[in-house]
């Protein structure tokens, strides 16, 4: 399992509001890339803090080679 945290830099001085937005849309970027690449991935957990961070548990295929259909039921 991995731990992705999506977070701007507070000197920015952004609202959470926009801060939320742009690490939403980094995690599309995101999501959109592990498709493009055919990586086999389940979102596991998603949350927000109060700052505006998108905090995602994230369990991903790296070895196309092995059988990992348990892994991902």
């Amino acid at each position: 399992m991995q731990t992705l945290v999506f977070s701007q830099k507070p000197e920015l001085g952004q609202s959470r509001d926009v801060n939320l937005k742009l690490n939403r849309d980094e995690f599309a970027h995101y999501k959109h890339t592990m498709e493009r690449t055919s990586v086999r991935y389940q979102i596991l957990d998603e949350s927000e803090e109060q700052d505006g961070t998108l905090v995602v548990h994230v369990r991903k295929q790296y070895n196309d080679k092995a059988d990992v259909s348990e892994y991902f039921t």
